[in-house]
């Protein structure tokens, strides 16, 4: 079983509320586990997870499919004020690219 929970999402990030690191896994958003150190806050979320996922499997539940797994398109729409769509058709054409070009590469930079 370690392996198939290896497929999901995991993050660990500090909680200022707890004073404590909070391990986190995306398909399962209900679960979380809190620890010292980081390195004990994933291992604890991972286990979370693997217990979780024993106990579906043994009531005949639906076990969540990591997101690793999933096939994505690559397209979505995204609803923006007007105001903002017509500034961003004016930096596309000033940058004499495609509104679809700017607003990818806008999505793609790097977070800080």
């Amino acid at each position: 079983m370690a392996k198939s929970i290896d497929r999901y999402t995991y993050r660990v990030t500090w909680s200022e509320e707890d004073q404590e690191h909070v391990g986190l896994c995306i398909e399962f958003p209900s679960l979380s586990w809190l620890a010292e150190d980081p390195e004990q806050a994933l291992k604890g979320i991972r286990q979370l997870v693997q217990d979780s996922v024993a106990d579906l499997l043994q009531n005949n539940e639906q076990v969540p499919e990591p997101l690793s797994l999933k096939q994505f398109s690559g397209k979505f729409m995204v609803r923006v004020p007007p105001e903002t769509h017509r500034l961003l058709a004016i930096e596309a054409a000033e940058s004499g690219v495609s509104l679809n070009r700017l607003i990818s590469s806008k999505l793609h930079q790097p977070r800080m």
